[in-house]
């Protein structure tokens, strides 16, 4: 969810849905959690002719930094690990 929201901008849940492929109750959990950390916030407005509220979500600043940097060091991680893995593999 977070990378959709980071990659592609402001979304609804219709359009969430879309792309992610889950149920409605569990997105919508994800979705609070998400906005309950500081990673997401959403947002209510309501659309020139329409009726009603119409609610989307996006990424925070910190949502962005989290999954950017955050990914970004998953991945110096691993190879790292591989790096451990692979030198002591040759030892034996």
């Amino acid at each position: 969810i977070l990378y959709r929201l980071v990659h592609g901008g402001d979304m609804s849940p219709k359009e969430l849905d879309e792309v992610i492929e889950i149920d409605d109750s569990t997105l919508h959990y994800h979705l609070n959690k998400l906005v309950d950390v500081g990673l997401v916030e959403k947002r209510q407005q309501t659309e020139r002719g329409q009726n009603g509220l119409y609610t989307y979500y996006r990424a925070t600043v910190f949502g962005e930094v989290t999954l950017t940097r955050g990914v970004d060091e998953l991945i110096r991680g691993e190879g790292d690990f591989d790096e451990m893995y692979n030198s002591s593999a040759d030892r034996q």
